[in-house]
């Protein structure tokens, strides 16, 4: 009769030396790696859907100058047109769509994928605002350089906009995102998106000289409207670089501010 060993018997605990243990996890990736696998995920992903978009709003931008043009009398009337014309392609991809695109996200469960990713939450918002953002740049400078042309201002400071775009789409991305996941749904997103996007075209891109004092007040509260400010000052012979500076901090800030209230608002829907 041959004995059988007790380990190998049907529900006999294996020797402490021979446990399986659990496979540790990986750590969680880094914030600017992980911040540009998202952009460059994003910017391929969004490569071919939103560039007719572009075009739409840049020739729509363009559309409002043309219009325009009968109505202000130059000098810092065309200014305002111009700048506010400018940053409205910015308010048009970086609000208008991300809102859209963080709604939808979420009605479709897309927030899951990304909850599963070992990547802080911080990432995944300012990676898609980024390469929303980015897309803004063709359009807004050829915006701005038609303006010039059809306003006969000058295009000496036109480098300005390498610190405008950032700073107003940071801010215009932040509050889009944050639009698109805190509305219960994904119409509600698209309509606050559609909403934001007219003001600012209405308060951004009219002069601000020509506007009711309680809306020139509603004005001061859009984000967009200080980039606006701080581009259309650059048109002056002698440009008062303090306060576009000063413009273009509080814009900034702005735009810290936004980004973070849209990181709160991705972890608040993830977890849902």
């Amino acid at each position: 009769m041959s004995v059988v060993p007790a380990e190998v018997l049907p529900g006999s605990a294996l020797p402490v030396d021979e446990a399986p243990t659990a496979a540790e996890l990986g750590p969680r990736a880094r914030l600017l790696p992980a911040l540009c696998a998202v952009y460059r995920a994003q910017l391929s992903r969004a490569r071919v859907a939103r560039i007719p978009l572009l075009f739409v709003a840049t020739f729509q931008s363009i559309g409002i100058m043309v219009l325009m043009r009968g109505v202000v009398d130059g000098g810092g009337e065309a200014r305002a047109v111009v700048a506010g014309s400018a940053v409205l392609v910015v308010a048009f991809v970086a609000l208008n769509l991300l809102a859209q695109y963080f709604g939808q996200l979420r009605a479709d469960g897309g927030l899951d994928h990304y909850a599963t990713l070992p990547v802080p939450p911080a990432s995944v918002v300012l990676g898609a605002a980024a390469a929303y953002a980015s897309f803004t740049v063709p359009g807004t400078v050829v915006t701005a350089v038609v303006g010039c042309v059809l306003f006969q201002l000058p295009l000496a400071h036109l480098w300005v906009l390498a610190a405008v775009i950032p700073v107003a789409g940071a801010a215009l991305a932040g509050l889009g995102a944050a639009l698109g996941l805190l509305a219960p749904r994904p119409e509600l997103a698209t309509l606050l998106g559609q909403l934001g996007m007219s003001a600012a075209l209405l308060l951004g891109v009219l002069p601000p000289d020509r506007l009711p004092e309680v809306v020139r007040f509603a004005r001061d509260l859009l984000p967009s409207t200080y980039g606006v400010e701080a581009f259309a000052l650059t048109f002056d012979e002698h440009p008062d670089w303090a306060v576009v500076l000063a413009d273009l901090g509080v814009c900034a800030a702005v735009g810290v501010a936004s980004l973070a209230v849209a990181t709160w608002a991705y972890r608040r829907a993830a977890v849902r």
